[in-house]
């Protein structure tokens, strides 16, 4: 009878660990898998709860379920929500695509061999270095209005000043370019590994047969690294729509006395601190959630059609 046994639990501990030889990739990422998945999933789906609640005041405070009235009272919202979905999207589309252009110029420039390499290299990852917040914190005495170097460079070349941060139409654009002067080195970078990662001989092949050096670029190597390309745009897409710590850096609480730069960030983050209205943030949060799923998938979607 023992034999019996152990013959019996041998065959189950070799059959176990035939599976889990054959499966071993997902048997030892699983618990970090696990992990991630809690970590993600409790404040999303407490973030879910709240968004079907009327949570105010605090957050010890008795909450009472009202179904899909936040959500409602949010989507009709003209004068706050909708404003700083357009102004998320302005601020996310006009960073990226220069972010995007700029960057594939800079790491093409870049991706030859030339003398000086390394420093060209060091010095156009500086921006990198210091925090948002401290990038935001120099910029708004760059553009101070009065004792500002940008309208004291102005000064000097005979043109009027201008408002940058203090005014309520050019704000937004004036930290779309601050987003763009500290985040292009990033796109610089994953571009420019793409780049590196190509073969040379699709290039000398165009070059033998007599296209120019636009041709080559446009028929050769950009479809080569759309790939590349799709996820420089999907990483910085994404840290773009979330952007709030320059934002609330420069022009405070609701994005400005006009709310010139409330992003969904920024509102959301009023609504939570400043109003304590948690019901009315979580569904803003979850809204701005959903957005976000919905540009991955279609960036993913683009990069394996591209791909393929």
């Amino acid at each position: 009878m023992s034999a019996v046994t152990t013959t019996g639990k041998r065959t189950v501990t070799e059959s176990f660990s035939r599976w889990a030889n054959k499966h071993r990739k997902w048997v030892l990422a699983s618990p970090a898998m696990a992990f991630v998945v809690l970590l993600i999933a409790f404040p999303v789906g407490w973030t879910l709860y709240l968004s079907f609640t009327d949570a105010s005041g605090s957050v010890r405070a008795p909450s009472e379920f009202i179904g899909f009235e936040n959500y409602f009272d949010v989507l009709t919202d003209t004068e706050r929500f909708w404003p700083a979905v357009g102004r998320t999207v302005f601020f996310t589309g006009g960073a990226l695509i220069v972010e995007m252009a700029l960057g594939m110029a800079i790491a093409l420039l870049l991706w030859r061999p030339f003398r000086g390499e390394k420093w060209v290299r060091i010095a156009i990852l500086l921006p990198l270095v210091a925090t948002p917040v401290a990038v935001g914190m120099m910029w708004r005495l760059i553009f101070e209005p009065n004792i500002g170097f940008a309208n004291q460079a102005l000064k000097w070349l005979g043109l009027p000043a201008q408002p940058w941060l203090s005014g309520q139409n050019t704000a937004l654009p004036t930290l779309i370019f601050v987003d763009i002067w500290q985040w292009t080195p990033m796109v610089v970078l994953i571009l420019l590994a793409g780049l590196t990662a190509l073969s040379d001989e699709p290039d000398e092949a165009a070059r033998v047969d007599g296209a120019s050096a636009w041709q080559r670029f446009w028929y050769v190597t950009f479809p080569l690294i759309m790939p590349t390309f799709i996820t420089a745009i999907l990483l910085r897409g994404i840290d773009a729509l979330k952007t709030f710590d320059i934002l609330y850096a420069t022009k405070g609480k609701g994005g400005g006395s006009f709310h010139e730069v409330e992003t969904l960030n920024v509102y959301a983050y009023g609504l939570s601190f400043d109003y304590n209205k948690y019901g009315e943030s979580s569904t803003v949060l979850i809204l701005f959630f959903l957005m976000i799923i919905g540009c991955i998938w279609l960036l993913t979607a683009r990069k394996k059609k591209g791909s393929n």
